[in-house]
């Protein structure tokens, strides 16, 4: 936010407010007074032109109450804070006169200080430096229009003008430099919330690692052991037949497989690893094949459709997912239920469908609610829609729908060359 963005506060808090509240207070009475003692009010140049007289002791108050007022508005109205120091003196320079030449005039002594002050107050605030500037030449201006007839009568200080000068500009000065302190300051704790964002990140980044190293350590043992057991089975056990050498070798490939893309994912969870040369990531194509392996272990399962041009990278890869993660699902607990898989096209978006009937044995584990989480959090990574439940018939659904172009794309949707 910009010095000229930023709000100007209504009135200081706290006691601070109590300290405003006096300076207000001070400064309308002194002012009051000063022109009471020091000016002849009320029959100024103004007077002499019109022919009129006021009476010098509710003016001196009513100007006083001005120069107090302008104060008051420092805070919440700097711009009209100003005007209103201003116009108060020009009133009491046309309306009253300095009883002697060693009085400052027009700026009683009263009104460079209550001036100083708004501008400091403006400055600390917010007011850019260029109309910190251009309030404080208004301000000379205004005093060299007096002065200019007053100097052909010789009849004022000049000196006085000075000292309003060299106050004003301290006030201004005053100010800007509040500003920048407090913009200083509003950096500096920006820079500590960014910081301790980056910290947690950092900490985030290690512990995803952490984890990343443990699941590999746990799941890669167990995945290695079922692949030495079914590779050697077929040494270690006499009289297997063909199909059980075939079965053991697909349970070996499978675990092959499942052990190659757990460590392919394991190394995105990682910062500390250069990543590897990029590979194909799955997608509508390897549906069928995903479907065979899962036959291969004996579900029925039918796929209808499976063919969709046009569809984005990261959609593929999320409909495989889902239709791997339902497979699993129905195959742990609905066995030897038929499983239907319909992947087709439905206006813009890309829709799966993944239903079983109720199975026939009895469930294989007992889900922890995992599985449909991670579903759902990746379909809506790509902006999609998924609804899963049972159905009538006592079987279950699970349904998506994905735009064809994804807006957002998981951390595994990255395409792999």
């Amino acid at each position: 936010m910009t010095a000229e963005q930023q709000p100007l506060g209504a009135w200081p808090r706290g006691r601070w407010s109590w300290v405003a509240l006096a300076g207000v207070v001070v400064l309308a009475g002194l002012s009051a007074l000063d022109l009471y003692q020091h000016y002849t009010l009320g029959d100024g140049a103004l007077g002499e032109l019109f022919g009129f007289t006021i009476a010098p002791g509710p003016l001196a108050l009513v100007l006083g109450l001005a120069r107090g007022l302008s104060l008051a508005l420092a805070w919440s109205r700097p711009r009209a804070a100003l005007r209103i120091a201003l116009v108060t003196t020009v009133v009491s320079a046309l309306l009253g006169d300095a009883i002697s030449s060693s009085e400052p005039w027009p700026w009683a002594a009263t009104a460079v200080f209550g001036y100083a002050a708004i501008l400091a107050i403006a400055g600390a605030r917010g007011m850019p430096r260029r109309r910190l500037v251009r309030w404080w030449l208004v301000a000379q201006v205004l005093s060299v229009v007096f002065y200019i007839p007053a100097w052909a009568l010789s009849t004022t200080n000049f000196a006085s003008g000075i000292v309003m000068a060299i106050v004003s500009a301290v006030g201004a000065v005053l100010g800007d430099l509040l500003r920048s302190r407090a913009e200083a300051g509003r950096r500096l704790a920006e820079q500590e919330v960014i910081s301790e964002t980056e910290r947690g990140e950092r900490a985030r980044l290690q512990e995803r690692a952490r984890i990343a190293r443990e699941l590999h350590d746990v799941v890669a043992h167990h995945l290695s052991v079922v692949v030495v057991r079914a590779d050697s089975a077929p040494h270690r056990l006499t009289a297997v037949s063909d199909e059980v050498q075939k079965e053991f070798a697909e349970i070996g490939e499978a675990a092959r497989a499942s052990l190659t893309e757990m460590r392919r994912v394991l190394r995105l969870l990682r910062d500390d690893e250069p990543q590897p040369e990029l590979e194909p990531q799955p997608g509508l194509a390897q549906i069928p094949e995903l479907i065979d392996s899962a036959r291969q272990a004996g579900a029925d399962v039918r796929l209808k459709g499976g063919s969709v041009a046009d569809v984005d990278p990261a959609v593929q890869l999320t409909a495989y997912r889902v239709v791997q993660e339902a497979l699993s699902n129905a195959v742990r607990h609905a066995p030897g239920a038929p499983v239907r898989v319909v992947v087709g096209r439905s206006a813009n978006a890309l829709v799966v469908q993944v239903a079983n009937r109720p199975g026939t044995g009895a469930p294989i584990a007992v889900g922890s609610g995992h599985g449909l989480v991670g579903m759902r959090e990746r379909v809506e990574l790509v902006d999609g829609r998924m609804t899963a439940g049972k159905t009538s018939d006592g079987g279950y659904l699970v349904e998506v729908a994905i735009p064809m172009r994804a807006e957002v794309a998981g951390d595994d949707s990255r395409t792999r060359r």
